[in-house]
């Protein structure tokens, strides 16, 4: 479990978000989260099976067909729990270096292989809600 300095160095480290399982609707938590982190100056890269844009950015169907010199630095995850180990399976062979599965998403058999690959892994926390908690201004 990561500590809250380690959540706020990881938020003040990246630039680049991938969110799997992003949806086109605004009224979705995918796309709130991802239009609030776009607004605090990060990269979107939305991810789902369909779809050409999304918030202004070109919608990837797999982690896998983002173009390599597209650095990934977290791995924003809206699926469900049962659907996770595939997307971390991209995540490691993607060279990503965080997983972070949102609020209500948890898989531990992922989140070890994640570790055991290097990467850092936060789970069932809101990457939105923890920005907010620890670097906004108060």
């Amino acid at each position: 479990m990561m500590k809250d300095e380690e959540i706020k160095e990881t938020l003040t480290g990246s630039k680049t978000v991938a969110v799997v399982g992003i949806s086109p609707k605004e009224d979705r938590p995918s796309y709130g989260v991802a239009s609030y982190l776009k607004s605090k100056g990060y990269r979107i890269i939305p991810v789902r099976p369909d779809g050409d844009a999304i918030l202004g950015e070109k919608v990837y169907h797999s982690l896998a067909e983002i173009p390599k010199e597209i650095g990934i630095d977290i791995v924003d995850i809206f699926r469900k729990s049962e659907d996770v180990p595939p997307v971390v399976d991209e995540a490691i062979e993607r060279g990503a270096k965080i997983v972070w599965m949102q609020e209500g998403v948890a898989h531990e058999g992922a989140r070890a292989k994640a570790e055991q690959a290097g990467l850092k892994v936060v789970m069932n926390r809101c990457i939105k809600k923890e920005y907010y908690r620890l670097l906004s201004q108060k």
